[in-house]
């Protein structure tokens, strides 16, 4: 971790971007010559913390950056304030090489009187910026699915087990410094949490995010829940009402999570939860018994199934499908049509020349040509045959997994849906060395070729195998390099051995100048005749 930055190093701050207010923080000021503010996404007035989404103005990424002012954000003078950010920026210093997917990565620390630091500014931290939604945003469309809710928070609750192994505190219990990720991760977004929080306030926290996932309110600081634009959870009996009490559906587990960890009932029967390796092992065991039970129809839970679930609610309405579903099964169907049409007519044609004219007539053809006294020849098969249902994750080994939640959109079959990658202002490798598609077959195929469906003409891709979908780049092999035009292209795969995972490895990205943004339609694999 980069801690501050000596003269040497600091660099001006580009044309455009002007120098920090010396009275406060507002969009458009540069911290440390560096990072330009751009808007303010939270504060923890608690921690006289503001929470800042920013760009990195030398490498040209979104960063977070967690700003401690000299005066608390609602005007109150704070004399211990100075004391209390130079303890939370120690604490930072300690926690820099500590790292875990259940939190953004500490990229910079830069103390008070730091060159370019605005006067009333003690300290600032920055990390990587954690895309997504908000804890607010990812509740504002509706209940969430217990199981998803779980899922959220489990890599969560692992992070706050290690940081509490190490003497750390991640400060969880503040919505706004918590963000969900597109594959569906919660993560602490931004650091310094204040002086004073024990493991048990993280606990608590893990316990209030899963809450408010489940029930849509927080369940602890009504302030903390107004200013993150959260509902505040019902406590005219003096303590929150357990989930299940708020919505149907929710599992005794999950329940026993939330009201273990926020002590709602007291010393109930469900009993207390202490730790954050309990909140992580009672989490585990509730995903992993959804796993296993995903054979049998899901526990009404307060939602409506959505047409991607093997499951469907009978109540739903059915004429409210997806239309292009809808187009798909009708296609299906007309080619199911046209089938039974030909095998019946093929039966009708064996029929009546076994029991018509005794076989002395011409014979009788479907289809085309015969010579008598030959075999019907067989039609050589098509080479090469598409492999279905690949699975597909963003490859991104030094960066944010660029639209992760959409990949799948590059393996489903269907050319009027796809994914892309970021715009980048300049080229690979200056940001990073290059972004890419890692799918992965049911078993190992042969590969005879992959065409890929693009409208990013000049894009260069590399295609390499790996040992395993999470393998690392230096594990991969080239099996082909090529630059896609615009529409089709294909690759040859003929001399590939065997492969149960394919790296599409994008090293440049196609426009050019500021605009550097690669689309993919769509990839389709096609096995190769054995």
């Amino acid at each position: 971790m980069p801690a501050q930055q000596t003269p040497s190093e600091q660099v001006r701050p580009p044309s455009g971007l002007r120098a920090p207010d010396p009275a406060g923080t507002s969009a458009g000021d540069v911290i440390a010559e560096r990072y330009a503010l751009r808007a303010r996404v939270g504060a923890d007035l608690r921690a006289g913390a503001e929470f800042w989404r920013a760009e990195d103005t030398v490498l040209q990424r979104d960063v977070a950056i967690t700003v401690l002012r000299r005066l608390p954000v609602d005007g109150t003078p704070d004399p211990d304030s100075s004391a209390r950010a130079e303890d939370m920026i120690v604490r930072a210093l300690r926690a820099g090489c500590f790292e875990h997917a259940g939190c953004a990565r500490l990229l910079d620390v830069l103390a008070a009187g730091s060159r370019g630091m605005p006067e009333d500014v003690l300290g600032a931290a920055v990390t990587e910026w954690v895309p997504g939604r908000s804890l607010a945003e990812t509740v504002a469309d509706g209940l969430i699915r217990p199981l998803a809710a779980a899922r959220m928070v489990e890599p969560l609750a692992a992070a706050a087990e290690d940081a509490h192994g190490h003497g750390l505190v991640l400060g969880c219990d503040h919505p706004q410094r918590i963000r969900i990720t597109p594959d569906g991760r919660a993560q602490v977004a931004f650091v310094l949490p204040r002086p004073g929080l024990t493991p048990a306030d993280d606990v608590r926290g893990l316990g209030a995010i899963l809450y408010t996932l489940l029930t849509s309110a927080w369940p602890l600081s009504g302030s903390d829940a107004a200013r993150a634009g959260l509902a505040a959870a019902d406590r005219s009996n003096g303590e929150p009402p357990a989930p299940s009490a708020v919505r149907e559906g929710v599992p005794v587990e999950l329940e026993a999570v939330c009201t273990g960890t926020l002590g709602i009932g007291g010393e109930t029967a469900s009993g207390r939860v202490h730790t954050a390796a309990a909140v992580r092992s009672m989490l585990d065991e509730v995903v992993a018994e959804e796993d296993r039970s995903a054979l049998f129809p899901p526990v009404h839970d307060g939602t409506s199934t959505s047409p991607g679930d093997v499951w469907q609610d009978r109540r739903r309405d059915s004429g409210t499908g997806d239309p292009d579903r809808r187009r798909k099964l009708l296609v299906g169907l007309g080619v199911l049509a046209v089938g039974v049409l030909v095998v019946l007519g093929y039966l009708g044609v064996q029929l009546g020349a076994l029991f018509g004219n005794g076989g002395g007539g011409p014979p009788i053809v479907v289809g085309g040509s015969a010579t008598p006294g030959q075999d019907d020849q067989a039609t050589p098969p098509t080479p090469g045959v598409a492999i279905a249902n690949p699975q597909a994750r963003v490859f991104d080994p030094v960066g944010d997994s660029d639209n992760a939640a959409r990949v799948s959109r590059a393996v489903d079959g269907n050319l009027t849906t796809s994914w892309a990658t970021a715009e980048y202002r300049q080229p690979f490798p200056a940001l990073k060395p290059g972004i890419g598609i890692m799918t992965s077959f049911v078993s190992v195929e042969q590969l005879s070729r992959l065409t890929v469906q693009s409208p990013s003409e000049g894009t260069v891709v590399e295609i390499r195998s790996a040992p395993s979908e999470n393998a690392q780049l230096g594990e991969t092999v080239l099996l082909a390099k090529q630059t896609l035009k615009s529409g089709s292209t294909t690759i040859s795969l003929a001399d590939s051995q065997p492969v149960e995972h394919v790296l599409v490895w994008i090293t440049k990205l196609g426009g050019g100048g500021s605009d550097n943004v690669t689309e993919i339609d769509e990839l389709t694999f096609y096995r190769a005749d054995v």
